[in-house]
């Protein structure tokens, strides 16, 4: 088959969650675990991290991943989903995977495959390990799909562990409250690997230190070591950078971070205390790839649609938010600018109750509603009726000039 033809038979033949929601979901590891074995088991070849939570998580991994990268490792990038091209969920050292190699894994795979009838995340979870595998990666960075305990990626022993934050997502298959998708978050957490947790909540603390008790394993509340403060941003070259002043046990300094949305605060002491982990592992971190990585993530690994400034004059902002909190945090940030109109571009899917989304945004915006290209995509125009309960008046906003 040619690569058209591949992505053809994955999107059609496999279930695939982005496209048609719940019906794709597997609720157990033996897809995996078969996979992987059939593969030679391909995980247990290379070094990873392990990078769980409902917000946060994918720009934790790819910054990770870009310090590794800084510090001259060969590094893998394992993330979900992907926003334009299929190749983005598995990159080496920035670099995609490359057409003819999911080519070739289909054509080898591909009478597996069609008996096995892996849903498209577990057929794309033992793509990345086996091409992490063949490519002899030092060390690859592994963002957890949904939940953690039942997921695909949860076949790996890591080095670490890492979670980002708890919020209100997926309820249908993780529960109906912050305790209860914890507790699957924390699934990741295995027998004698330390595991960082990025953002300190009441809710979820003692689920995460009861499972790391019962593993066996040492437990860091990062933002109980390193506190953070954004300092404002600053151009560096042709590039705009978070200025933060970050303090650990009573010394502080200046770092510069590339990723500028302000939710970033959230996500900063928990990469950090990750190197510091991994450095006391023996891994070759110094201050100047630290350095390096967090400023030129997007550059080293390619991130997209985060607070991602698409064009000047007008600004025009892409961002991945897409539950409760991620939106909190988007119109956070818009409330830090001026302007004299706010156009929101908005699609949904039809699985998810929107009714709390819907309620933040602002009326005084005007909206374009849009729908994906997918069986799970919210129609346009209901997605508008839903939004006109909500009073869209079109009333001026006192910050605007």
């Amino acid at each position: 088959m040619t690569y058209q033809e591949t992505l053809e038979y994955l999107f059609s033949s496999l279930p695939m969650f982005q496209r048609v929601g719940a019906s794709a979901f597997k609720a157990d590891l033996g897809n995996t675990i078969a996979l992987c074995a059939h593969l030679g088991n391909p995980e247990r070849k290379f070094k990873t991290i392990h990078v769980a939570g409902t917000n946060g998580k994918g720009s934790t991994s790819h910054t990770l991943a870009a310090i590794f990268q800084a510090a001259g490792y060969k590094t893998g990038l394992y993330t979900s989903p992907h926003l334009k091209s299929f190749t983005e969920r598995i990159r080496i050292n920035g670099k995609e995977i490359t057409e003819e190699s999911v080519v070739l894994f289909v054509e080898e795979n591909k009478l597996l495959l069609d008996r096995l009838k892996p849903s498209f995340f577990e057929m794309t979870v033992a793509m990345a390990f086996w091409y992490f595998a063949q490519q002899k990666v030092d060390i690859a960075i592994i963002e957890v799909g949904m939940g953690g305990r039942l997921d695909s990626t949860n076949v790996i022993t890591p080095e670490l562990s890492l979670i980002t934050n708890i919020g209100m997502d997926h309820m249908q298959f993780l529960g109906e409250s912050l305790p209860e998708i914890a507790g699957e978050k924390a699934g990741i957490i295995k027998s004698g690997v330390p595991v960082v947790i990025s953002q300190t909540q009441a809710e979820t603390t003692s689920v995460f230190q009861q499972k790391a008790k019962e593993m066996n394993a040492s437990i860091i509340f990062a933002d109980s070591v390193y506190s953070v403060k954004r300092l404002g941003e600053k151009r560096l070259g042709p590039s705009v950078a978070a200025e933060y002043e970050v303090t650990k046990n009573g010394k502080s300094e200046v770092i510069h971070f590339g990723l500028t949305g302000n939710y970033q605060r959230h996500n900063l002491p928990g990469i950090l205390m990750a190197i510091d982990q991994m450095r006391n592992q023996g891994w070759d971190i110094s201050t100047m790839a630290r350095t390096k990585g967090l400023a030129e993530v997007l550059p080293l690994t390619g991130l997209k649609g985060r607070w991602q400034v698409l064009g000047e004059k007008p600004t025009v902002i892409a961002d991945t938010g897409h539950n409760e909190p991620g939106i909190r945090e988007v119109l956070d940030q818009l409330e830090t600018y001026s302007f004299t109109n706010l156009w929101m571009v908005i699609g949904m899917v039809q699985d998810k109750d929107i009714s709390k989304i819907l309620a933040l945004l602002p009326k005084y915006a005007s909206y374009v509603f849009c729908q994906a290209d997918l069986p799970r995509a919210l129609a346009a125009n209901h997605l508008a009726e839903k939004a006109a309960f909500f009073w869209f008046t079109g009333r001026n906003h006192p910050k605007c000039e």
